[in-house]
Parts: C-alpha cells; structure tokens; sequence
C-alpha cells in the first residue's frame, strides 16, 4: 500500500492510551485502546506510572497496525496528542523515571502556588504565560519533584535529569532518546513558558528553582520531531505532528478563524475560543494559551477548564456503581425526571475555571427520601453542562460573542447531553461526523508537516457537523435551574 495515505495518531489521555489509523480523507481506518491505572496515594493526589504510559502506548499502536493490515512502512507520518500538564522527570543516560507521572489533576502543589501567590509573583506569572498560579500546571509539580525525591535536585543541577510533558516523554522513547522536544501548545501549559516571545522564561524559571537544562526544545505544532526506532514497529516513521490535546481538538474542529470555539468532554472539560493572533488576557480567570503555531507563527486562545467532565461518569460507574457502562446514563437520563431538584459538584480535585478553588470538595445536594439513582444519574450529566456555561459566562464577561458551538469527545455520543448543553448554554451545538477530534488534529498536524494537506483552508473544507442541537427548553426554566447550580456551587467552595 502507497506510504501517503494513512496517518497514525497518538492519543495517551488520562484514562487511556490510544492509537488511531487514518487514511488521506482523514476517515478511521482502524482504532485501538488500553484503559491507564489512576494511583491516588493520598487525598488531592494523582498519578500515573511513566512505564504504563509507555508500554500501553507502543501496545495500541501495534494493535492499530495490525486491525488496518499494515505495515510501519504505510505509515506516512505519526502525531502524538497527550494529555497535558502531567509531568514526568527521567534520567538522561538510562530513560529511567525518577518517580511516578503527577498528572494534571493533582493539587498536591496548592501551599506552593499559594506562598507564590502571597510573595506577589502571580500577576508576572499571568502576564507572561496566561496562566494562573495554580497545581494544575506543570511547573510547580516539577519543582515538587526536584525537591522531594532523594538526590533529583544535584542529579538536575549536575545535567543528569530530563523534563517533559507525556508528549515528550513518548517522543524520548518512540526516538530512542534522539530526541528531546515539545511543540509550543505543550509548553504553554507549564508555567515556564513566555507564550509572547515564545520561548522559556529565565525568571520564571528562577522563581521556580528548575535548572534550564532539563527542558525540551520547543518546536512548531507541524515539525520534524525525530524517527521512530525501527525494532519499535518493524521500520521508523516519522513523528511531524505534536500538540496537546485540547489545542490538537480545536485543530480537529478545524476552528481556524478567530471567535471559533470548540468543547472538548473527555476526562475534563475544555472550551477554547480561537483568538487570532491576539493573546487576550482574562479578566474573569480564563486562560490565555497557545492555540496552534505553525510556520513560526503563533494562534492564541482563550481557555476554561473543568477538571472532571467524563470523569463524573466513570465515578458512577467504578465509585458508586450506579450504572454497569457509560452508555447506561442516556436512557436514564431520558426517563427521569426533569424537576428532580438535585445538584451534583463533582469538585473532587477541586475547581477549575473560572472557580480556581483547589480546596472545594464534590457534594451532592437536594437529596429528599424521593431521590433515586436515575436523579443522581442525571444530575452528574447537568453537572457538565452547567459548568460549561460557567466557562462560557468567563468568556462572554471577556468580551466574546459565541455563535455556535462545536462539540467532542466521549460524552458527546450521548444526545441527551447534548440536547441539555444546548438547552443551558442558550446556543446551538455542534456534533462533528468524526467525534474522535483530538486524534484527528494530532494526525492532520503529521498530515500537513508532511504535505498531505496543503493548507489549514483544506482541512477546514472536510469538516462536517453530524448534528445540530438547538435549545427547546424554555430560557426561564433553565435560568431557574442555573441559579440552582450557582447556589450549589457557592455551598461546596472553600472560600
């Protein structure tokens, strides 16, 4: 089979590693998929075991080659999208971690971003990253490690020890340790990285106590990022395409012109609005990242996020064991009742944007001896949706105008959900006719690096909703059932 018609994407997100086959019209060939082990070892504590990460990453990408019938030497290229702020330290000579991956969930860092806080770094922090200081992000859960895991800090100081965000650690791997690099959009998220002069930031840095040394290069989205190892999958291919996986879906959603918005339900929830070439700085607690660069040139977004999203699923279905599979809450949704009066704050690792309150904690309120499973059920999925709406509030309060929205990831499947979106948010939604976005942007960047696609105009022309949601519920009703949720959400934060 002719090398320029398929492409491999690398998706390793929270809950699982995956690989996706696609062939030159950016349709699924084949799909593969391993669930990841979630360690908590204490409360506000998450992480991942860099191994696993590794090993059931080269699995799936094995198992996708083999579903479609080819060989490495079909692949014309490969993209890795990942999930970001997780963050990994190895050895340089050994490619051995040094401890476990912290992932982006993980708030063990909240005392340190708060005595930064307090020494009155924040407002640089902001302006040179768009970010704020919080555990979310990379650079204090580096800090942490380097501290905290004997001899780490002399083994960084001494040129020993290797950063990286999941993405360049699979790259380190996949190249044999030839390459060191991240794309732009991954090293936005690090509180290390100056998203106007596009580069690391020394004071930054500083502040942080990382030594220089240990950080990736950082490359445009669509590069030359190294080849893999040929006894890997029986010959090397090259990796051109690189972004993390909220910026690789909007590229998926081919939101390519500035006020185009995308929402992203995986584990968490993330809606970036496309900004152009202006980084617009928050004043209602949004982010300000890297959208996309390609060409050396630099798209900016504006950023909510939620930390559990479809996470909230799986909590009713491994915690609670309200339901035996995702799928089971449509048909309970559908048939329970819509005045149930129950509210669901899934804040088990606190709250995201535009909250930032890494001390709230989960509650489930208006319980009464009527509530059954089918009211928690639904409740957990308006959980979603309302806290969108809180996002998309930020955003508006920032000046933002939202047309249409444009939807993906694993709970979109569901339509109950996306009716209840549209309905809350007041807007129409959007359902792509390929839902795996994220996968599709990784492999679109590798597409385009490669000259499969000729411009970012192409890619947008193959785009295609599969439906379109439209409000039906009555706005009255669904402010009424918003100020619930903010009454909610002021009972469970810590301030």
């Amino acid at each position: 089979m002719s090398s320029d018609y398929y492409l491999m994407a690398i998706d390793q997100g929270t809950t699982s590693s995956r690989a996706i086959v696609f062939d030159h019209q950016r349709r699924i060939v084949s799909l593969a998929q391993k669930e990841l082990t979630q360690y908590f070892p204490r409360d506000g504590w998450v992480e991942h075991d860099p191994e696993e990460i590794w090993s059931s990453t080269l699995a799936v990408m094995r198992e996708a080659l083999d579903q479609a019938r080819l060989e490495a030497g079909d692949l014309a290229a490969i993209g890795i999208t990942n999930q970001r702020e997780t963050t990994l330290v190895w050895d340089r000579d050994t490619g051995q971690p040094v401890y476990k991956a912290i992932v982006w969930q993980d708030r063990r860092t909240g005392d340190r971003c708060q005595q930064l806080r307090a020494g009155g770094h924040e407002a640089m922090f902001s302006a040179r990253t768009g970010l704020l200081l919080d555990p979310y992000f990379s650079g204090t859960k580096l800090e942490w490690i380097l501290d905290n895991v004997e001899g780490a800090r002399q083994s960084a100081e001494a040129g020993r020890l290797l950063f990286g965000t999941v993405d360049t650690f699979l790259l380190w791997r996949l190249t044999g340790g030839k390459s060191h690099k991240t794309d732009a959009t991954n090293a936005s998220r690090t509180l290390m990285f100056n998203i106007h002069e596009q580069k690391w930031d020394k004071g930054l840095l500083h502040l942080l106590n990382i030594p220089p040394d240990m950080l990736p290069e950082v490359e445009d989205c669509a590069a030359e990022f190294g080849m893999t190892e040929p006894d890997l999958l029986g010959s090397s291919v090259a990796i051109r395409g690189i972004a993390g996986d909220q910026q690789s879906a909007l590229i998926g959603q081919s939101c390519f012109e500035a006020g185009m918005t995308k929402s992203t339900y995986g584990t968490g929830c993330f809606v970036i609005m496309n900004t152009g070439n202006k980084a617009v700085l928050s004043k209602n607690k949004l982010l300000t990242t890297v959208g996309y660069r390609l060409g050396g040139v630099t798209t900016y977004g504006l950023e909510g996020s939620i930390f559990i999203a479809g996470a909230v699923v799986q909590w009713l279905r491994d915690g609670l064991r309200l339901i035996e599979k995702a799928s089971d809450t449509e048909a309970i949704a559908a048939h329970a009742s819509v005045s149930h009066g129950v509210y669901l704050v899934p804040a088990f690792t606190g709250l995201g944007a535009p909250w930032w309150d890494p001390d709230a904690r989960g509650a489930i309120l208006g319980l009464t001896r009527d509530t059954g499973i089918g009211d928690i059920v639904t409740a957990a999925l308006q959980s979603v949706c309302y806290q969108t709406r809180d996002l998309l509030e930020a955003m508006v309060k920032d000046g933002a105008a939202l047309g249409v929205l444009r939807v993906d990831g694993g709970m979109v499947t569901n339509d109950w959900v996306c009716q209840f979106l549209a309905d809350t948010l007041r807007v129409e939604v959007d359902r792509p006719l390929i839902t795996e976005t994220t996968a599709l942007g990784a492999a679109s960047l590798a597409g385009l690096q490669t000259g499969l696609f000729g411009s970012l105009e192409e890619l947008a022309m193959t785009w295609k909703a599969e439906q379109r949601f439209a409000p039906l519920l009555a706005a009255e009703d669904m402010a009424m059932r918003y100020a619930g949720w903010l009454d909610a959400v002021r009972r469970v934060r810590s301030t």
